[in-house]
C-alpha cells in the first residue's frame, strides 16, 4: 500500500505515519520496482496500536519497549493507569475548591482567605510542588522563549546580509588546529539563519518527540533548540572574525559558548530548587 492509502485505513496523516517510521516503531519493506514504501496490512494495524496508545498518554519510548517485547502491555498500561489516577486525583482536588469558591456569594481577591478553603496549608504546598516547579523554571522559559530563538534568527540573518558584499568569495566552514580546512561558496554565511528555522520547525518536533512525558520536556525541548540557534550564530560570527584575523581558534569560542550555556542551565536548576517552596 501506498502512503496515501495508509492515511484513508488508518484515519492518521502522513506527517505522523512518517513519524512513527522515523522512530522505527514500523519499518515497512521497499517496493524493488520503484523504490517507494509498499506498506503492509501488519503495518497498518501497527500504527493504528501505536496510535491508540499515544492516546492514553503512553510514551514512544514505552512503545518501542512494548514492540521489543522488553515490557509487556500490562506492565506499560498498569504504569500508565496509576498516573492518571494521580492526575485525575489532582484535578478532582482543585475542581472541588473552585465549586467550594464558587458557592461563596461574592468572590474577590482582595477578601481571598486560602485558610478558609485549605485546612493544612503546609500539607497543600507540599502537595502542589510540581506547580511550584513549574514555575520557578521560568528563568529557562525566558531563555528558551520564542522571542528568543526570533532575535537570534534575525541577528544571523542581518550580520549575513551586511557582510555578505564584504566577504571573499570563498569563505571558512572548517578549521583544523587554527586553520581553515574547508572553504565553501561565500553565499553559504546565509545557511546559518536557515539552520535556525530548521532547528526551530524540523529538529525541535524530534527533541520533543524524545523527551516527553518528562516533567520539563517542553522546556528542555525549548533550552536546546536555542542551544543548537545560539552555536549557530557563534559560528557564523566566528567565520566572520577569523576572515577579518580577529580570532583564531574556534574550539576556544564553542568552549567559552558552552560554558556559558551550560550555566544558563545550571541557574535555571538552582532557581527551581531555590523557588520550590519548603515543606
Amino acid at each position: 500500500m501506498t502512503i496515501k492509502e495508509v492515511e484513508k485505513l488508518t484515519g492518521l496523516s502522513r506527517s505522523n505515519v512518517r513519524f512513527y517510521e522515523k522512530e522505527k516503531l514500523i519499518v515497512p519493506v521497499r517496493n524493488e520496482r520503484n523504490g517507494y514504501r509498499d506498506y503492509s496490512n501488519s503495518d497498518i494495524e501497527n500504527l493504528k496500536k501505536i496510535a491508540y496508545l499515544r492516546t492514553l498518554g503512553i510514551s514512544i519510548e514505552d512503545i518501542r519497549s512494548i514492540i521489543s517485547e522488553n515490557v509487556s502491555l500490562r506492565e506499560v498500561i498498569q504504569k500508565q493507569n496509576k498516573i492518571l489516577r494521580g492526575q485525575i486525583s489532582e484535578l478532582n482536588r482543585a475542581k472541588k475548591l473552585c465549586e467550594k469558591m464558587l458557592d461563596e456569594e461574592t468572590i474577590e481577591y482582595s477578601d481571598l482567605k486560602v485558610e478558609q478553603y485549605v485546612a493544612e496549608l503546609e500539607k497543600y504546598w507540599s502537595d502542589n510542588k510540581p506547580v511550584f516547579k513549574l514555575d520557578s523554571v521560568s528563568f529557562l522559559y525566558i531563555w528558551g522563549s520564542f522571542v528568543t530563538w526570533t532575535i537570534i534568527t534575525v541577528v544571523c540573518l542581518l550580520i549575513a546580509l551586511l557582510f555578505y558584499t564584504k566577504l571573499p568569495p570563498k569563505i571558512p566552514v572548517q578549521w583544523s588546529d587554527g586553520a581553515v580546512s574547508s572553504l565553501v561558496d561565500k553565499k553559504f554565511i546565509f545557511a546559518y539563519p536557515i539552520a535556525c528555522i530548521v532547528i526551530r520547525y524540523f529538529v525541535r518536533p524530534i527533541i520533543y518527540g524524545k523527551l516527553q512525558m518528562n516533567f520539563y520536556c517542553e522546556v528542555m525541548t525549548e533550552y536546546l533548540t536555542i542551544y543548537m540557534c545560539f552555536l549557530a550564530l557563534s559560528v557564523e560570527l566566528f567565520s566572520i572574525l577569523f576572515i577579518y584575523g580577529i580570532v583564531k581558534n574556534i574550539i576556544a569560542m564553542l568552549v567559552v559558548d558552552t560554558v556559558v550555556l551550560i550555566g544558563v542551565l545550571i541557574r535555571g536548576l538552582a532557581k527551581k530548587n531555590s523557588g520550590t517552596m519548603e515543606v
